[in-house]
């Protein structure tokens, strides 16, 4: 392979994908897909979908088996280090495969929560590949998020704090009102104390099973475990991304 294209493609909505990263597409001639099991086969259907939407040529797709990682390990960066190496090695083999331009197409953006440019950086790192890599943005689920509660992320002349479930267990740094929480499996709004503050929640934002939920944290927050829960176990995943503003 003499080119890798990593391209971001928003949160699901094919119509959120940029122009240049519709561009970026049409010039791979193969499309590596990494798969997470049958549970998980919606997300690669929705990348299929992206696909036909907007290639206008012929093109290839390689698939590739995810290695498995433990999802409630003691030792969280030691796990998902040794996951990015074997990680890594598969990506090599398959990279090593292809004659001409490789593209994968990444949940969102490639720089906010996503393993991808990391694990391109370790294959090159083996010392074993050598290629280019472009970066195309994409829109993220947290602009998805705001777009579809149609609220602005942060007050005037105040931040915007961006973590995740495992982080929010700590509670939020001082001086930080407005957050919002990614990778949240244990729905972890529940534990932010006080009677004063608001949660805006979207699932699946920008596909057809999107769900949007609102209003004062004490209000809703059994609806939202309910509803996610629901949503789990008809669909076997979930993505979902929320607000907390007190």
């Amino acid at each position: 392979m003499r080119e890798l294209l990593v391209i971001g493609i928003g949160a699901g909505d094919p119509d959120q994908v940029t122009i240049q990263a519709v561009k970026a597409m049409n010039r791979a001639d193969v499309f590596f897909v990494i798969g997470k099991g049958d549970e998980k086969q919606d997300l690669v259907d929705l990348r299929m979908g992206i696909l036909d939407e907007h290639m206008s040529g012929p093109y290839r797709v390689v698939d590739i088996a995810d290695p498995p990682r433990d999802r409630t390990p003691s030792d969280y960066e030691g796990v998902v280090d040794d996951w990015h190496d074997r990680r890594a090695a598969v990506f090599e083999a398959e990279f090593d495969a292809v004659d001409g331009v490789g593209a994968i197409l990444v949940w969102g953006d490639p720089s906010l929560y996503d393993s991808t440019l990391r694990i391109v950086e370790r294959v090159l790192a083996r010392g074993n590949a050598d290629f280019d890599y472009a970066v195309i943005p994409g829109v993220t689920s947290v602009q998805s998020l705001a777009a579809q509660h149609r609220i602005v992320l942060n007050r005037i002349g105040r931040p915007v704090h961006i973590t995740t479930g495992r982080r929010l267990r700590e509670g939020l740094p001082d001086g930080v009102d407005d957050a919002v929480v990614m990778l949240d499996a244990d729905c972890t709004f529940t534990q932010v104390p006080g009677d004063d503050a608001e949660i805006w929640w979207g699932a699946y934002l920008g596909t057809d099973d999107e769900v949007l939920i609102s209003g004062n944290l004490r209000q809703v927050e059994d609806e939202i475990v309910r509803v996610r829960t629901e949503l789990r176990e008809r669909k076997g995943w979930i993505m979902d991304t929320y607000l907390i503003r007190r």
